[in-house]
């Protein structure tokens, strides 16, 4: 009896590193802050959810403001001194996964600065998020299930 051979996976090709074993390409400013908004886009519906959660009418217009002040004062704070540390490093800018390869004192800014861009990114589309969202819960009717208890 014959059979067919069928080529398996192929393995997956190595990643392109420089000498110092940094991964190429290196962060771009785009894409940090894109991931840095899908991710906010994501705990925004988070919220959401886990606002549902909490019975209370005032403990939910309560936990939605508090959340929507943090992420207001997170998203400034992170994101000056992110774009302070980004703009250190100069081109230096590195991956969480290029942990690793820093050998210095000072080279934890080039994976700082890109970290703390992208939280307050994150922070900064979950401010208008909570803030909506406690707006709504504000507005809304007094037997319906965004009212709360």
């Amino acid at each position: 009896m014959t059979r067919t051979l069928r080529p398996g996976p192929e393995p997956a090709p190595a990643p392109t590193t420089d000498e110092d074993g940094v991964r190429l390409p290196r962060l771009r400013f785009k894409d940090v802050v894109v991931r840095g908004a899908v991710q906010g886009i994501a705990a925004v519906v988070l919220l959401a959810v886990v606002s549902l959660f909490v019975a209370d009418h005032h403990d939910r217009e309560t936990f939605l403001a508090v959340v929507a002040g943090f992420s207001m004062v997170g998203s400034g704070v992170c994101i000056v001194f992110g774009g302070f540390f980004w703009a250190v490093c100069g081109g230096d800018v590195r991956r969480w996964r290029d942990w690793r390869t820093i050998t210095g004192q000072t080279e934890a800014v080039t994976v700082m600065g890109p970290a703390l861009f992208r939280l307050g990114v994150l922070a900064l589309v979950l401010f208008p998020g909570a803030f909506g969202l406690y707006e709504v819960v504000d507005n809304a009717p007094y037997d319906s299930f965004l009212y709360g208890a």
